[in-house]
């Protein structure tokens, strides 16, 4: 329970009133549960502690997606911080913090001092019967893992006509391959042995006797 027992009684209406405003406004994303005064409907248990805040938001799906807490000038304290935001804070779903605009800075100042993890404060006034609200801070989303593309393994093996593998073949040395490749393209290596001149084949006959 809050530590704020007893408000003054138009602080009390104007909190309720607000809380009658979000949940107009809320409805169109979530569904949208209130707990006004000593209607206490709809618990959230963060751990061992149970808490009642003033709206919770759910999906279709009936799971937690959001909390939300109205604050009036006498209920933005160290107090209410310890006791109602702290533990907002550690769920799972988004809490966010609506307090009067003449209360901007000290709100924020308590989050920071007690760690609260708020994901938006907003300020709200009213002028004549319309009340207006205003986004005075988020938390920064948090970075996105970067994806890497791991690189292909390299092949060891080649596949067979069976289908059985064998290694790969291993690569020639450069110098051999081009020692190869020169004698192929070589014509001199295809050429057949060139005959002996004819003077010396007439120098071997013997010469006949007159």
């Amino acid at each position: 329970m809050s530590p704020i027992l007893v408000r003054p009684v138009r602080e009390q209406l104007e909190h309720d009133r607000v809380i009658r405003l979000l949940q107009a406004k809320l409805k169109r994303k979530h569904d949208v549960v209130t707990n006004i005064g000593e209607d206490q409907t709809v618990p959230v248990r963060i751990g061992q502690v149970q808490i009642f805040p003033d709206l919770v938001l759910t999906d279709s799906g009936r799971k937690l997606a959001g909390t939300v807490e109205v604050e009036t000038a006498e209920s933005v304290n160290h107090l209410e911080a310890m006791a109602q935001w702290a533990h907002l804070g550690r769920a799972r779903a988004p809490f966010h913090l609506y307090v009067p605009a003449g209360c901007v800075d000290i709100a924020r100042r308590l989050a920071a001092e007690n760690g609260v993890n708020v994901a938006e404060i907003w300020s709200y006034h009213t002028i004549g019967d319309q009340t207006r609200f205003t986004l005075v801070h988020r938390a920064p989303a948090a970075p996105e893992p970067r994806k890497t593309t791991a690189a292909p393994a390299a092949r060891t093996t080649a596949p067979t006509r069976n289908g059985a593998p064998t290694p790969a073949a291993k690569k020639r040395p450069a110098a051999e391959t081009k020692r190869k490749t020169a004698t192929k393209a070589s014509p001199a290596a295809k050429a057949p042995a060139k005959s002996k001149p004819q003077a010396a084949k007439k120098a071997a006959r013997p010469q006949k006797r007159k």
